[in-house]
């Protein structure tokens, strides 16, 4: 199976509670760590995204020590490799600031893995891909069907003069979804996602009546909560959350996203690949870099206290 994992990397800068600040690999990097320990032989995870010219050799050599990741699709850009400040406080993550925003990914970089048997469209900057761009990989692979998993994620966050980021509602959020298979939010996420103000269970049903197949918003130390559609009924089903021996770790709603999309590829269920997604998740909430129990990548940690 090669799935491909679409979305900006990213230096983020964690800043914790007490504080203290230390940088580490972030973005789409957090997915593809996932993908990486659940891939079997047979296996393969390409990650599209690029990286400056000087960050360029040490991500790749990073991205080497990771089993079944291909880095054949990871290329380069001029600029340098943008920092997002983050704030952790307890247990929950908020990106406040992004100085710079990687260019959009073309979608000339992403043509070329389309035989890929499930993709990943992570948006972890909110500036990821053009929308444009989405339609033209759905168009690529409409008749494979290969499955979608699409994460909204920071398209939900404008950006200020300033660069700081503050949640708004997403113009084209329905056009986002008629792209994709399925769509993962959080709780603020989807509360601000439509322009009309709808409740959740208002949106969930126009993103259903586009034709996605399963709709998951995370809620945190409270699980997960999957809709589907029923002959014509939404259904809704809470999934608990899993007790975590460590923090909510910033990334966990990647890592959820990518184990999702990863069993639900085999089983075609919304449900069991949620459930498992939510016990994989925590289970590693406190390792968000993983393997399968091979040499162990890590980010280049810099303290800034």
């Amino acid at each position: 199976m090669k799935i491909i994992a679409i979305g900006h990397f990213s230096l983020d800068v964690v800043a914790g509670p007490d504080g203290a600040a230390t940088e580490r690999y972030g973005g789409i990097w957090n997915a593809v760590s996932a993908l990486s320990s659940l891939a079997k032989n047979g296996d393969s995870v390409v990650p599209v995204f690029g990286v400056s010219k000087e960050e360029y050799r040490p991500v790749i050599e990073h991205l080497g020590l990771l089993s079944r990741v291909e880095t054949s699709a990871v290329y380069q850009y001029d600029q340098p490799t943008p920092r997002v400040f983050v704030r952790v406080t307890e247990g929950r993550t908020t990106v406040t600031c992004s100085p710079t925003i990687a260019p959009p990914i073309p979608f000339e970089k992403i043509r070329r893995q389309l035989d890929a048997d499930a993709l990943l469209v992570n948006l972890v900057s909110g500036f990821d891909i053009a929308l444009d761009t989405l339609d033209e990989i759905r168009m690529a692979v409409r008749l494979s069907g290969t499955p979608i998993h699409l994460d909204y994620h920071n398209v939900t966050l404008g950006l200020r003069e300033n660069r700081d980021r503050y949640r708004r509602p997403v113009q084209e959020w329905r056009r986002w979804a008629f792209m994709v298979d399925t769509c993962q939010l959080n709780e603020e996420e989807i509360a601000g996602l439509s322009i009309e103000q709808l409740s959740e269970e208002q949106t969930v049903a126009h993103l259903l009546s586009v034709g996605v197949k399963g709709v998951l918003v995370t809620r945190g130390a409270r699980g997960v909560t999957t809709y589907v559609d029923q002959r014509k009924r939404t259904v809704r089903q809470d999934i608990p959350a899993v007790p975590m021996e460590a923090s909510p770790a910033v990334g966990m709603g990647d890592v959820f996203g990518a184990a999702f999309l990863y069993q639900y590829k085999a089983t075609k269920n919304v449900i069991v690949a949620a459930e498992f997604a939510n016990r994989f998740a925590s289970r590693h909430a406190a390792a968000i870099h993983l393997t399968d129990g091979a040499a162990r990548a890590e980010a280049p940690v810099r303290d800034h206290t």
